[in-house]
């Protein structure tokens, strides 16, 4: 066994002896005092072993991904190539989703009482609507929103409300169309790992982002579509900075980011992500365009009522009147970094170790790798998704509930797996891990 090899399996170790810490440490407080409010820590999960009308093809998926998907990878031509890892990852994300069943896996999920849909009856008037948003944040608020409404900027409710409006109402509509949209990421980062880095990484880490454990929680939860937004946005921003369309993909991607602050406060913090595209981009003219797109979307919600920066002084109240106020920033300033263990699996562990590690990375930051420096450029790409957790980890407002929350910087260390050698032994624990964490757990999305 090589020495990296090794080095990879001690980091999978450490890793899973995070996540043990985690749920040991974490049923202890649990069970002292009940100030975490999840029942299975570190996740918001029950302990629900089960099987369901998708394991049979959870399976299947896995076998025919492990087998087949590294060769594929490598020989597919690219546009067929894409459509096959979106067309994979939604039978994957689909039969996990279905183990759990029809209504409980996908049609309910988004109906629940702090859900978008229970507020989608509020929004016949949509203008009056976000202009008297802010006032029903906070928890002794006339008829305040339900803590998944009021935890986000309007733009994710009105996501379902608009899906409402042209017929695709109810929670299977609603699930539908997250994983259909939330499984596009990994096509997302594919492209701008070829844009940013070169193809052959791109095609190494395809497997990887296909079977990645995340699509536990992006079939379905709407954080697993806010990721493919965010995605999508960074992923046009580095095409325009590399030169292809700068204008029309620099503007764009402008308004995908404009979009993506108005789905969810926390993801201001993909800035990290698209500071590193315009490091490693080639042209500044597509920032202009960008910058132009950007603004769309705060001007439309601004003048139609919603302030986004009083939205989120509130949204910081009502945090701490709720489960935020509760649960410990000791426990999970630490715990959620289990979370991520869980969502991005081993493989992707010991992929960010080889990133971090990488030869000549830290000298080379200065002047920008270029030229042949592939595996740097996706080093730096990795790593700044990695400085995005880690801020928002620090802020302590995101106390649980990660393993959600953070899918739009947890599709940006997937391909780190790219680094990694034996691909199919790396796919087989990622596999295993996901059938796991769905099939022994009931989990809140």
């Amino acid at each position: 066994m090589n020495r990296d090899l090794l080095r990879d399996l001690y980091a999978a170790v450490c890793a899973a002896l995070l996540v043990l810490t985690a749920v040991l440490v974490g049923r202890a407080i649990q069970h002292r005092d009940g100030s975490l409010r999840v029942d299975w820590p570190p996740l918001l999960a029950s302990w629900d072993p089960h099987v369901g009308p998708g394991t049979p093809a959870a399976v299947l998926v896995a076998v025919v991904v492990v087998v087949y998907g590294p060769s594929l990878a490598v020989r597919l031509p690219w546009r067929p190539l894409l459509l096959a890892v979106w067309g994979a990852g939604m039978a994957w994300t689909w039969s996990l989703a279905l183990v759990d069943g029809w209504h409980r896996g996908v049609a309910e999920q988004l109906t629940t009482k702090n859900e978008y849909l229970r507020a989608v009856d509020r929004f016949h008037d949509i203008p009056a609507a976000l202009r008297g948003f802010t006032g029903h944040i906070l928890i002794g608020s006339p008829d305040n929103w339900g803590a998944h409404v009021a935890g986000h900027p309007p733009g994710a409710t009105l996501t379902f409300v608009l899906l409402d409006r042209v017929g695709l109402g109810g929670g299977g509509w609603a699930g539908a169309w997250c994983i259909t949209v939330g499984t596009t990421a990994a096509v997302a980062v594919l492209i701008a790992v070829r844009t940013l880095a070169d193809e052959a990484l791109a095609r190494r880490a395809a497997p990887f982002l296909v079977l990645a454990p995340a699509a536990v929680w992006v079939g379905t939860s709407a954080d697993g579509y806010f990721a493919a937004v965010a995605a999508w946005a960074v992923t046009l921003l580095a095409l325009a900075v590399r030169g292809v369309r700068p204008g029309p993909y620099g503007f764009c991607s402008g308004l995908l980011f404009g979009l993506t602050v108005y789905l969810s406060y926390g993801l201001t913090l993909m800035a990290v992500v698209a500071g590193a595209v315009l490091l490693l981009g080639s042209a500044r003219r597509p920032l202009l365009f960008a910058l132009a797109g950007f603004v769309v979307v705060p001007v439309l919600f601004t003048v139609s009522g919603f302030a986004w920066w009083e939205g989120y002084r509130v949204l910081v109240t009502r945090y701490y009147q709720g489960a935020g106020g509760v649960r410990p920033y000791g426990y999970w300033v630490w715990a959620n970094l289990a979370c991520t263990v869980l969502i991005v699996g081993p493989a992707t562990v010991a992929g960010v170790r080889r990133a971090v590690v990488r030869p000549g990375l830290w000298p080379r930051l200065r002047s920008r790798p270029r030229g042949d420096h592939g595996d740097l450029r996706l080093s730096l790409l990795v790593l700044s998704a990695l400085l995005a957790l880690l801020l928002a980890d620090l802020s302590g407002m995101s106390k649980a509930e990660t393993e959600r929350i953070w899918l739009p910087f947890a599709m940006w260390l997937l391909p780190a797996c790219a680094f990694l050698t034996g691909a199919r032994g790396w796919l087989v624990g990622q596999a295993v891990l996901a059938l796991l964490l769905n099939h022994l757990l009931l989990t809140g999305w």
